[in-house]
């Protein structure tokens, strides 16, 4: 059950969209337990966001799961979405902020997990 949401201030074409979806579909299987078959993505281009006092190229990246993330398996996905983001947004991977959030309730289909 995680969700990535990738907030950029840079534009983004339907086939980044496409490209970064499916990237971060691999990516998610660095964390222990986790599959794209119930990964949600969402893409937030062209927000206003600034790092270092600056406009240029930047990411702000929330991933968030039920249960917790370890350390060892949150460096690795640091780690491939960084690189992902580097290669199909052009932006440097020293501008991207990526935070990690567990809970142990996390709702679906009228339930709770």
């Amino acid at each position: 059950m995680p969700f990535i949401n990738v907030k950029t201030n840079q534009p983004v074409s339907k086939a980044q969209q496409e490209a970064v979806k499916s990237g971060l579909g691999q990516a998610i299987t660095a964390l222990p337990g986790k599959s794209e078959h119930w990964l949600m993505v969402a893409i937030e281009p062209d927000a206003i966001l600034y790092y270092q006092g600056s406009d240029a190229p930047a990411a702000m990246i929330q991933v968030q799961i039920c249960g917790a993330v370890s350390a060892p398996a949150s460096e690795t996905l640091t780690a491939k979405i960084c690189k992902l983001i580097e290669s199909e947004l052009n932006i440097p991977q020293n501008r991207i902020y990526i935070s990690y959030f567990g809970t142990p309730d996390w709702g679906w289909n009228g339930n709770n997990f």
